[in-house]
């Protein structure tokens, strides 16, 4: 068990900015989040291990476009709707995870753990941000006979007036119906979702997903300068950089659907996202592909760059890890999760198996 403290905060925005990989929330929320929870309370972190193979746990998350122009999300949105799924459930809530990590996702459910004293478990549904739900929840759309209670609260109060909703039944049908509320909310909403024994947990999340991103983030903001920030990246990952130079747009950034949709150019190399980048092709020849972490590095900080934060021409180094390096779940490899996002993005992701390429 480990107190999480103000400066390990800074660390999850940090590394979780990297797997963010151009989405995964906002520094600013992430910050706030950190900020508060660590000064309320007391939340805490603990291993698998430390948690019984038949307590329940619940993953914590937000849903929605980070570039949605009318998002509206407060702290305490993200402790009611776990309160909503703990009401559902039969047992108690044994600890929370995060869906996965990025900017201020890695910090999800710390806010909880402070103000419920619920643990926060060192897992994540995806080592890496992104676009959807499925894609969090660790092959529990074709889990035999499982039905998701998730729960949404929150949202833009001057739009909407705040919603809650809370909906059982399959994950891909829930998870569709709860997309649909957050365009409805603003853009983004708070949620809690899949409740499921940690046994399961254990043999399908990514593991130590948020010591992971710690560990980079304290490693990053020990530099003195960007390339600094760059070198312990690619030292603590083990990733590369494949391309420098100014960022160009492809295909403009457009809201749609809950989604950020578009794609941009670095030194030659297409970058496609879906809220969160997905693929780098360059020459005809896919470079990386998700799971890989895709992260636009600033060449003048070397901080993380957001698909939001994109400016035409700014300087950055296109930074990937290869999937083989990352702790990941189960999640990572499900069609029914994947196929979406094929025909949301119209690229194909399956049976791209990132290869290891030379750096620039």
């Amino acid at each position: 068990m480990r107190e999480l403290t103000r400066d390990d905060a800074l660390d999850a925005v940090w590394g979780g900015s990297v797997l963010a990989c151009g989405g995964g929330g906002w520094v600013d929320h992430g910050l706030v989040m950190g900020e508060l929870a660590t000064r309320i309370g007391r939340p805490t972190l603990c291993s698998a291990d430390e948690v019984d193979d038949g307590g329940l746990v619940v993953t914590v998350t937000a849903i929605g476009a980070p570039a949605a122009p009318n998002r509206e999300i407060r702290p305490l949105d993200y402790v009611r709707a776990l309160e909503l799924v703990a009401g559902e459930l039969d047992g108690p809530v044994a600890a929370v995870m995060t869906a996965q990590n990025g900017s201020s996702t890695t910090l999800n459910g710390w806010i909880q753990s402070a103000v419920l004293g619920v643990r926060v478990l060192d897992a994540a549904g995806d080592v890496r941000a992104h676009p959807t739900g499925k894609l969090g929840a660790m092959g529990l759309t074709t889990r035999p006979g499982y039905e998701t209670v998730q729960a949404v609260a929150g949202g833009n109060r001057e739009l909407c007036g705040g919603i809650e909703v809370v909906v059982r039944g399959k994950v891909i049908a829930t998870s569709d119906v709860l997309r649909d509320v957050c365009v409805r909310a603003g853009g983004f909403i708070a949620a809690a979702r899949h409740p499921v024994e940690a046994s399961f947990v254990k043999k399908n999340a990514a593991l130590a997903a948020v010591s992971y991103a710690l560990s980079l983030g304290s490693a990053m903001r020990a530099q003195p300068d960007g390339s600094g920030v760059i070198g312990a990246a690619m030292e603590v990952t083990g990733g590369r950089v494949v391309a420098r130079g100014p960022m160009r747009e492809v295909d403009p950034l457009r809201t749609a659907g809950g989604f950020d949709h578009g794609s941009l150019l670095v030194g030659g190399h297409v970058v496609r996202y879906l809220n969160e980048y997905m693929t780098v092709d360059a020459d005809g020849e896919r470079i990386a592909t998700y799971p890989d972490v895709i992260a636009t590095l600033s060449l003048d900080d070397g901080r993380p760059v957001s698909i939001a934060e994109m400016t035409e021409g700014r300087e950055v180094a296109l930074f990937v890890v290869d999937r083989s390096r990352l702790p990941l779940s189960s999640s990572t490899r499900d069609h029914f999760a994947l196929e979406e996002v094929e025909q949301i993005m119209g690229v194909s992701l399956i049976g791209h198996g990132s290869t290891e390429t030379r750096s620039q």
